[in-house]
């Protein structure tokens, strides 16, 4: 059993998705205290729920108490997770893809192939949306051995939600750390806006200002494919494609925040992440921690990457996974302000004789 104070470091619900898939990955019983405890509204919300019954689903017999809305202490004791076709559904538009990486993971190294569908949000200002999810993270669990296929059926935006998408999991080959230390030659750039059930000319208006910012020509911007049904909803990306990876910046527009506003910061994480030379952003440097962990623990061998920064997210996430898998990480500050992130297997302790 492995005690974790999830109030502790970053303090929100990513503790408690780690925490999860890593019980299911190594069989390890876990008890959480403090859920969310950093958070205006502690304890488990629609979306968090929705993972403790996604990890309870999948692998059938586990032992769960505490599972409940507003609950800041859970108990799970996996069983084994069994790979096959599940449903699963938020009543909100709570973050349907933080669902998907609770289980994404133990289902890939299963056993078998898995279908998912899910429903509720899947462009969250507050979560990795679909795209980030299908064109930079999936990608590179590709390459490490872990394919699947991600299908958008319906966006789902803040707050209506209903969004839906399916996921195919398939069966994860013996899984092979890389080292991504420098992003490669940039090969293209788009930024891509939707807005959904609110006039095109918002979108028009962010892609504007975000090419003046960056000084990007109009053959770089599109306005996305997308529903007027879907909405209202408001979004923008830009995506950049390098050699060794794709990274994919995005914002939200809210009520009151103006489409210039949200270009700008949009520029901003762009520009940042650039200066820096690194290969991933902030949120993906936080993703990978975790499937590359694995892949080092698999096969005792070492990785490395860079990233433009080195959140309190991804240092809570790399404390969390130091304590269920024996891989150490080291985290250096580069030239440029980059962080150099370094695994490496956890060497056994010595055994004496008597």
């Amino acid at each position: 059993m492995i005690y974790i104070d999830a109030s502790a470091g970053e303090g929100g619900g990513q503790v408690l998705r780690s925490s999860l898939s890593l019980s299911l990955l190594t069989g390890t019983p876990i008890t959480l205290t403090g859920i969310r405890g950093r958070r205006p509204k502690p304890g488990l919300m629609r979306q968090h729920l929705t993972c403790v019954q996604a990890a309870e689903a999948i692998a059938p017999g586990s032992r769960v108490q505490g599972a409940e809305l507003g609950s800041q202490q859970l108990c799970f004791v996996p069983a084994p997770v069994q790979p096959g076709n599940y449903r699963f559904e938020i009543a909100t538009a709570g973050s349907c893809l933080l669902v998907l990486q609770t289980v994404w993971l133990p289902l890939a190294l299963g056993g078998g192939a898995s279908e998912l569908e899910l429903s509720g949000g899947t462009h969250n200002p507050m979560a990795p949306p679909f795209p980030f999810i299908e064109q930079a993270f999936a990608p590179l669990l590709a390459r490490l051995g872990a394919p699947a296929e991600l299908e958008l059926q319906r966006a789902g935006f803040y707050p209506a939600g209903g969004g839906r998408l399916r996921v195919r999991i398939q069966p994860a080959a013996p899984l092979q750390p890389f080292d991504l230390v420098d992003p490669g030659a940039l090969i293209t750039r788009r930024a891509q806006a939707v807005a959904p059930g609110l006039p095109r000319s918002i979108a028009e208006r962010k892609l504007r200002t975000l090419a003046d910012l960056l000084d990007w020509p109009i053959e770089d911007l599109e306005v996305a494919a997308c529903r007027q049904n879907e909405g209202p909803g408001n979004a923008l990306w830009a995506r950049l494609e390098h050699e060794a990876l794709t990274e994919l910046f995005c914002a939200f527009g809210e009520k009151g925040r103006t489409g210039e506003d949200v270009a700008r910061e949009v520029a901003r994480e762009v520009r940042r992440h650039q200066q820096t030379g690194a290969a991933l952003g902030p949120q993906l440097a936080d993703q990978w921690l975790l499937p590359l962990a694995l892949a080092v623990t698999q096969t005792g061998k070492g990785a490395t990457f860079t990233a433009s920064e080195w959140t309190e997210h991804a240092r809570t996430n790399a404390g969390l996974i130091e304590r269920f898998l024996p891989v150490v990480m080291h985290v250096t500050r580069e030239a440029g302000n980059a962080v150099r992130v370094e695994l490496q297997p956890q060497a056994p302790e010595p055994e004496f004789a008597p």
